[in-house]
């Protein structure tokens, strides 16, 4: 069940992207439900995102413990 939640946030977080705003809410809500592993593979991918659109830089704030 726990991985099914990441693939959904990777989804949602993808569709989001283009607004940083909405990036970074959807990125509050997935760190307070995502197991502390699960965030760590999250920051890998959100890191690659992130190359893609810089404008999504601020938003890893929120990945800091």
């Amino acid at each position: 069940m726990a991985r099914a939640m990441f693939e959904y946030t990777k989804t949602i977080l993808n569709k989001v992207s283009f607004d940083s705003v909405l990036f970074c809410k959807e990125l509050q809500k997935a760190v307070k439900r995502l197991l502390p592993y699960e965030i760590e593979e999250l920051r890998i991918w959100i890191d690659n995102l992130v190359k893609e659109n810089p404008n999504l830089n601020q938003c890893l704030i929120y990945l800091n413990p």
